[in-house]
């Protein structure tokens, strides 16, 4: 886990950057709601509010993130003055808590988009638990809330808005299909049911702190796609959180809520859940563990006790998830993993096609913006494949199978990312056989994504012409067509027996 975190590569350092733009915004839309004499609970919301713009506003362009930052307040106030409303009302404020939960995944169908206002509109009900706002604060919340958001946009799009120099790269579209086969639909009935049954045994737990549980479930659905998935992020959810609890024990209870030291570890946590989160979700959650107990603290109610019950009320979120995704509606791993693999190699045919297109002369060929979707398209892959490669997972020629395959498509990344290197520069002379080479690539990705088609060998680099000191463009092709070629064994093998085992 630890290589996870510190040997992860970090291209143009931006997971860096975004942790440090991070902490940067938060500490500002926080200072400018303690300037605006806002009381302790206003500051946390519109700090969380801060938060939550930065991290799961992800649209490709930084127009769409605008226009997505400045939606939020339209999903967040009403649902916050309903929490607030319903807070003395139990019974409604449960069942309106989990349509929030459902609504907010079902909106993941509209893409980056869908799942930020989702998000935003969760945990602003969240918040309202965890802070047990009622209406008389509503005025002195939304002000929180607008002044944090300005002052995040004012780092992001202002101060720091480093993705105006970066080729568009927004998260990959959801999978498709329509009714009940849409992915979104099922995980949407899926968490409501979890979320209902966390609601129910964590009320059992605590009457105060309930919402942990609903909070665990709902997380763990967040970008996920197949109960392997979901299985696995939930095991990562309970072992972070046990060590942020152990640090909780050593760090935060001793602080006893002083205020400059804990916010100096919030914002260390801040910057820890930002760096970590695209490569290893348990030491996120470590980080948001501890940044959980620090706040606690600074509302003076932390103690050794809340600690435990947190990881208790954790355990029984992530018991509903894995109940919810094994016995209603589920997503096969099989299913999931095969469709982000097909789009992975289409988007090589693509890489590989615009890099030869301007390698022809074309002045309207760009290959970045392809590398870009294909570096989050394996992500993807990688998320899929994730309960096969997990340590724990008993179906060793299934985890070498998906060993094997991811090792492949890094090799066909590699070799596209290379072509694109040499497609850029101007010097860069053409050579006739790219197009050849070109086609027998299409022929490949066209073998390994369309059910029944032949072994991509036979008509790829079987059939390539001799060598005669080929150019590194064309080097580079030939080294796509053999990891395309050998890429044709463990995936036709685990389409005959599922590669996650339903």
């Amino acid at each position: 886990m630890l290589k996870e975190m510190f040997v992860a590569p970090d291209p143009g350092r931006l997971r860096l950057r975004s942790a440090t733009r991070a902490v940067l915004g938060i500490g500002l839309a926080v200072a400018v709601c303690g300037l605006a004499g806002h009381s302790l609970v206003a500051a946390v919301t519109g700090g969380l509010a801060a938060l939550l713009a930065l991290f799961t506003v992800t649209d490709a362009t930084v127009r769409g993130q605008a226009v997505t930052t400045a939606l939020l307040p339209a999903v967040g106030f009403p649902v916050l003055a309903l929490a607030t409303v319903l807070h003395d009302h139990p019974t409604a404020r449960d069942a309106a808590f989990l349509a929030v939960l459902g609504l907010g995944v079902y909106a993941r169908r509209w893409g980056p988009r869908g799942h930020a206002l989702g998000v935003f509109a969760f945990m602003t009900f969240f918040a309202t638990q965890f802070l047990h706002a009622v209406p008389g604060q509503l005025p002195e919340l939304f002000a929180a809330v607008l002044l944090s958001l300005l002052s995040a946009s004012a780092v992001r799009f202002g101060l720091w808005c480093y993705e105006r120099r970066l080729p568009p790269a927004g998260a990959p579209a959801p999978l498709g299909g329509t009714g009940w086969a849409r992915t979104t639909t099922r995980q949407a009935v899926q968490a409501t049911v979890g979320g209902g049954f966390a609601l129910l045994a964590g009320q059992l737990l605590s009457d105060q702190r309930w919402y942990w549980a609903v909070g665990a479930t709902w997380w763990i659905f967040v970008n996920t796609a197949s109960r392997g998935e979901t299985l696995v992020r939930g095991f990562r959810r309970v072992l972070g959180t046990v060590l942020g609890i152990g640090a909780g024990w050593l760090v935060a209870i001793p602080l006893h809520g002083a205020p400059v030291p804990s916010a100096a570890l919030i914002a260390a946590c801040v910057f820890g859940i930002f760096y970590t989160a695209a490569v290893s979700y348990t030491w996120m959650m470590f980080a948001v563990t501890v940044m959980a107990g620090l706040l606690y603290g600074l509302l003076g109610v932390l103690d050794s006790g809340l600690l435990a019950l947190r990881l208790a009320e954790t355990g029984v979120g992530a018991a509903g998830a894995a109940l919810a995704v094994l016995l209603v509606l589920p997503v096969t791993t099989h299913a999931t993993t095969d469709a982000w693999i097909q789009r992975a190699l289409r988007c090589v045919h693509a890489c590989a096609a615009e890099s030869a297109a301007r390698l022809a002369g074309s002045a309207t060929a760009d290959p970045a913006p392809r590398i870009a979707e294909l570096e989050l398209l394996l992500g993807r892959v990688r998320l899929s494949l994730a309960p096969l490669v997990h340590p724990l997972s008993p179906l060793w020629s299934r985890k070498d199978k998906a060993r094997r395959v991811l090792a492949l498509l890094d090799d066909c990344a590699r070799e596209v990312r290379g072509l694109a290197s040499i497609a850029a520069d101007p010097e860069a002379s053409h050579d006739d056989r790219l197009a050849a080479a070109c086609w027998r690539v299409e022929a490949a990705v066209e073998a390994l994504t369309t059910p029944g088609a032949g072994h991509p060998a036979q008509g790829t680099a079987a059939a390539a012409p001799p060598l005669s000191a080929p150019g590194p463009a064309l080097l580079h092709l030939h080294g796509l067509e053999a990891a395309l070629a050998e890429l044709a064994a463990p995936l036709r093998s685990t389409r005959r027996s599922p590669m996650a085992g339903a």
